[in-house]
């Protein structure tokens, strides 16, 4: 089983991290291929591409003129599972991993990237903000999904073999980059529900939340496969078979 999710905006470079291993990301020729277009960028065009205020945007504009995607070590990166921190990554809670639990994530967790492509938990980067929807046309590509599509998609099938099942714990905007009608995986996509005022819904923070919760769930119980994954149950969370269908897994609370 292999799982996808999406990167966050919250960086975290500041904290200590628990383990020295890293890894090399794959697309090191595309990202700087996007990098050069991001150097071109002043703050003002920066603030109106990703519609951010003019202080986030100066922030963006200085990481992107001191960025080396082809000079990564550790003194300028840090793991990618150690370096976002949203909603996600709170579930997550990569730093109480053990050794064997961050392996299992090296093997099974990918995570989409505007900038990046398709990042390991342990390969290395250094701060970004390049949101997979941005309009950012890259040589003939007249946006990421463009860019990014083929060349994504290709990576996860030749990691996967026929069939194999896909957790899409990814937001849509980040899972459109792959071509999911060309995924040889078997996608299984989770929603989190929760009862507000006597309704179910779908609430952004504790969905997100969720999916990085669920994450933690396959790396702390070695879950396989679809039935395991219905036995999910952290924060008061559970299987739901009546919204549930072979491709959706619902979990309410």
């Amino acid at each position: 089983m292999k799982m996808v999710i999406s990167p966050a905006k919250s960086l975290d470079f500041e904290r200590p991290v628990p383990f020295t291993q890293s890894t090399t990301y794959d697309f090191s020729k595309e990202s700087a291929t996007i990098d050069k277009v991001l150097k071109k960028l002043k703050p003002q065009e920066l603030q109106s591409l990703m519609d951010i205020s003019p202080a986030l945007a100066t922030l963006n504009w200085e990481r992107n003129q001191e960025r080396d995607v082809n000079g990564m070590v550790a003194a300028n990166a840090r793991q990618a599972i150690f370096a976002f921190d949203g909603d996600v990554y709170t579930g997550l809670d990569a730093y109480t991993l053990t050794a064997t639990q961050l392996q299992r994530a090296q093997e099974q967790l990918r995570i989409l990237s505007g900038l990046y492509g398709l990042l390991k938990p342990l390969d290395l980067m250094q701060p970004y903000r390049l949101e997979m929807g941005t309009k950012l046309p890259v040589g003939s590509a007249k946006d990421l999904y463009v860019f990014w599509k083929s060349k994504l998609t290709k990576a996860l099938n030749a990691s996967m073999e026929e069939g194999e099942l896909l957790l899409n714990l990814a937001s849509t905007e980040y899972f459109s980059a792959l071509d999911a009608k060309q995924l040889k995986a078997y996608v299984v996509t989770p929603e989190f529900r929760d009862y507000k005022d006597g309704k179910l819904k779908m609430i952004s923070f504790f969905a997100k939340k969720a999916r990085g919760l669920m994450v933690r769930y396959v790396l702390n119980t070695g879950a396989k496969n679809v039935e395991e994954l219905k036995g999910f149950n952290y924060e008061g969370y559970a299987y739901d078979p009546k919204l549930s269908t072979s491709k959706k897994l619902v979990f309410t609370r």
